[in-house]
């Protein structure tokens, strides 16, 4: 079990991010956006665009990842955690992957830890585990975009 994050004390919390309704592998054209196919999404790594955490295809049924993190106070931190404090923030980067392999991003989301409730943060301090559940397709059945805060996602925390 984590220690408590309160003030100035450390703990260690996963964050595991659970999408559904993909896009598909192919978008765009017919609603003005450029066309994109063969599209797949992952977790950004924190200052290193091109590093990924487990690309995923944009057809899948469901995606998931889990990050390790810290988290004190209401600071959370880990490799795949990006901002400032008060203004955290998970990406998630939408893009091509070519024959080669190469991904070459074309939209980020950017899921803001910073609306998280601090009642469901702290309750998933003590539980171990930070759960965002999404639908990563938007109105147009494109891939989700911008700023994701709920009630675009909902945060729960859970037995980890």
């Amino acid at each position: 079990m984590p220690s408590e994050g309160g003030d100035g004390v450390t703990a260690g919390l996963r964050i595991r991010i659970d999408g559904v309704d993909l896009p598909g592998r192919t978008c765009g054209s017919d609603d003005g956006m450029p066309s994109y196919s063969n599209i797949h999404v992952a977790v950004q790594c924190r200052g290193r665009a091109g590093e990924l955490l487990d690309p995923q295809p944009g057809d899948a049924v469901s995606v998931s990842w889990t990050l390790e993190c810290t988290v004190t106070g209401t600071d959370v931190k880990g490799p795949y955690v990006q901002g400032r404090p008060g203004g955290r923030f998970v990406y998630l980067s939408w893009g091509t992957v070519d024959d080669s392999g190469a991904f070459g991003m074309f939209r980020r989301a950017k899921l803001m830890l910073d609306a998280v409730p601090t009642d469901v943060l702290g309750a998933a301090v003590r539980e171990g585990l930070l759960v965002g559940r999404l639908r990563l397709s938007d109105a147009r059945g494109n891939p989700l975009c911008a700023r994701v805060m709920p009630p675009q996602i909902a945060w729960t925390a859970e037995q980890g």
